[in-house]
Formats: structure tokens, sequence, C-alpha cells
């Protein structure tokens, strides 16, 4: 498959899972682009990241953080809160089949590979959740900064 092919795969699935979900969810009906966009950025900018070879943590930490900005952005554009985004935008980059696996080889008694796998979905977890730490962090850096500007002027 060429990498345009798999990009456009990529790029529809993410879109389509995330909005899945959100509907599930029950998130309304006027941010469910919004959450598809978030969702796909997220994704797309994990999968191309770790496609170069950034590796695993790197790229859910900036998967995560441009899902974070995306989701304050349209937090501000649709006057709702950035959760509503946010959370059906992480689904694709939860690792759900690792941690099936990790289970999985629990079950079958493979303690190495058990913990080899938790590990893996514990470090992914915690990348997800920096990039979001990045995320809060730069929004409040950017509100000083134009309370600062307000202040000035």
């Amino acid at each position: 498959m060429t990498i345009l092919m798999e990009l456009v795969v990529q790029t529809t699935f993410s879109y389509l899972g995330t909005i899945a979900f959100a509907i599930m969810i029950n998130i309304p009906r006027r941010a469910l682009n919004a959450c598809g966009l978030c969702g796909m950025a997220g994704w797309l900018t994990f999968w191309l990241l770790y496609q170069v070879g950034s590796g695993r943590m790197v790229a859910n930490v900036m998967g995560s953080l441009i899902l974070g900005v995306m989701g304050l952005y349209f937090a501000r554009k649709k006057k709702m809160p950035a959760i509503l985004f946010n959370i059906p935008g992480i689904v694709p980059l939860v690792p759900g089949a690792t941690a099936y696996q990790a289970v999985y080889e629990m079950v079958l008694g493979s303690v190495n590979k058990a913990i080899i796998y938790s590990v893996r979905v514990l470090l992914v977890a915690g990348g997800i959740a920096v990039g979001f730490m990045l995320t809060s962090l730069l929004s409040e850096i950017m509100t000083k900064i134009r309370q600062h500007r307000m202040t000035i002027k």
C-alpha cells in the first residue's frame, strides 16, 4: 500500500472512530465534527511522528498536545467545554490493543511479556497525560500574556 493510501486510511478511520465514540457518549450534535477533527489531528500527529521513528512516547505526547490545543480552540469557537472535544479525541491514542495483549499474556502465564506490555501501556498513558498537562500549561501562559498586555495598554 502506498504511503498516500495509508495516510487516507489513517485519516478516515481516526475521524470516524472519534465521531462514533462521541456519539456513544452523547456529545452534542454541533460538536461532532470538531471532535472528529481533534481525534484525527491527534492520531495523525502520533502516526506521522511514529512513522519517522520518534518513538511511542514522543509521538503520544505530541499527539495529545495537538489534540489538547485543538480542543481548546474548538471550545472557544463553539463556546463549549474543552473536555467535550478532548475525551472523544483521545480515543485513537488510547493503547487498547496493547492493554489487551498485557491481559492476554497474564492469562497465559507469560509474566515477562505481560510486564513488558503493561509498562508500555503505562508509558503511553503517561505520555498522553503529559501532553494534556503541557496543553494546560500553554493555555495558562497565553492567558497570563493576554492579561499582561491588557494591563499595559
